[in-house]
């Protein structure tokens, strides 16, 4: 009689862990279903372990949001900070991919746990739980199994709700990238003019669609027009959308101020007010005057334009420090040089000069102004056509590092 009653004891318990079981289990499956957050999945992951289990010590590890090659301690119980965050102990559990059960010359760290569960995705780890406190409760086995089940459900649930959040994630970036390139597409000039007096032709190679370099041209009247070209520090969204302020900013204040110098001073200080020197732009702004027969320009930190005329080549270094990074410019200096028919005038911006070749070598200056020497007598869209072939050819396989862009004017004749 007294074993049967065992026996019906045994059965009553089982039926009730099954019956806890079960409901445990639609509970967690319907706040899946609703959505819950991931710390309210947390939550009722450590109380059921804690409160309808008994567990004494538990920690729940999984990677971390801001990097997936570090972890974090998502849930615990009684466990202290140390183990949180002891590194030593994430490399241990890396190398167990099934149910691991804590051994005596295990790290000593880990011995306060008995099992260790992993979770893996496909081949990835996205979850280690380390139990403790269950070896000297009943029906083992079935709570093990109990407390592995609940572990995988909880760990996939919170890793789709991250994969979920980072698909979200990269479709907005991938919408605003859309835009931004749209944007900047817009900004850049497609048609530039080719008179009988002068040329403009322009090469624009953004890195990975989105780039912060920038140029333009502006004609004022008959004989005098300005041409500019400018890198803005950073890269994607942010850096275009300064791109397409500094336009605004440019093509506001160019008509205002008649001289270059007053001219960079306002255009200084209205970048600062935007960016709170947060970002800088080296920038380079030459206006010809066909009448005068004159190129006035200011360099403010930006790679130093080529200008070649007479078979000979020289530097535009004049000007100012960059844009944008100080409230006012401690000197602006405007320089006048005479220019000749026939003179060319290559700026860019130093994606140009950065490109390397297959082993690595730099175009630099040298490449750079061996280039303008021997195709200066060209025209600008022959001379641009030319350079794209060469720094194609000198790049060969290797991707270009940084946006290129490039203006080149060309004088034809004078009026």
């Amino acid at each position: 009689m007294s074993r049967e009653l065992a026996l019906l004891e045994k059965l009553e318990k089982d039926l009730n862990l099954k019956e806890l079981q079960i409901k445990s289990l639609l509970t967690i499956t319907q706040a899946i279903n609703d959505n819950v957050s991931a710390e309210g999945l947390f939550n009722m992951y450590r109380s059921f372990l804690s409160w309808e289990l008994g567990i004494t010590h538990m920690a729940l590890f999984i990677p971390s949001e801001e990097n997936e090659e570090s972890w974090q301690c998502a849930t615990h119980i009684n466990i202290e900070e140390s183990v949180q965050n002891d590194t030593e102990l994430i490399t241990f559990l890396k190398g167990h991919k099934r149910l691991h059960t804590v051994k005596s010359d295990d790290p000593e760290i880990l011995r306060q746990f008995d099992i260790v569960i992993p979770v893996f995705h496909k081949k990835n780890p996205i979850a280690y739980s380390l139990i403790g406190g269950i070896k000297s409760k009943d029906d083992l086995y079935n709570k093990i199994q109990f407390i592995t089940t609940i572990t995988n459900i909880i760990a996939v649930a919170i890793e789709n709700k991250r994969l979920f959040k980072r698909q979200i994630i990269q479709e907005r970036l991938k919408k605003e990238i859309e835009l931004a390139s749209n944007v900047q597409k817009m900004l850049i000039p497609d048609d530039l003019p080719m008179t009988d007096h002068y040329e403009i032709s322009s090469i624009y190679k953004p890195h990975f669609n989105i780039g912060g370099d920038y140029l333009d041209f502006i004609d004022f009247d008959r004989g005098r027009f300005i041409f500019c070209i400018a890198d803005i520090s950073g890269k994607g969204v942010a850096a275009a959308l300064l791109m397409a302020n500094f336009q605004a900013m440019i093509q506001s204040l160019i008509y205002q101020y008649r001289d270059l110098e007053t001219f960079i001073f306002a255009l200084n200080q209205t970048v600062h007010r935007v960016t709170k020197s947060d970002k800088f732009i080296t920038f380079f702004i030459g206006e010809v005057d066909l009448n005068q027969k004159t190129l006035k320009y200011i360099n403010a930190g930006h790679y130093p334009p080529v200008l070649y005329q007479s078979g000979k080549i020289c530097r535009l270094t004049s000007g100012c420090t960059v844009i944008g990074a100080f409230e006012r410019l401690p000197e602006i200096n405007e320089d006048v040089v005479p220019l000749e028919e026939g003179a060319l005038i290559l700026s860019f911006t130093d994606g140009l000069a950065d490109l390397r070749d297959e082993e690595g070598n730099y175009f630099q200056d040298d490449g750079i102004e061996s280039f303008a020497l021997k195709n200066g007598h060209l025209s600008a869209n022959a001379f641009n056509e030319q350079l794209l072939k060469e720094i194609d050819q000198y790049r060969g396989e290797i991707d270009y590092p940084d946006d290129i862009a490039v203006i080149t004017c060309k004088v034809k004749k004078f009026l």
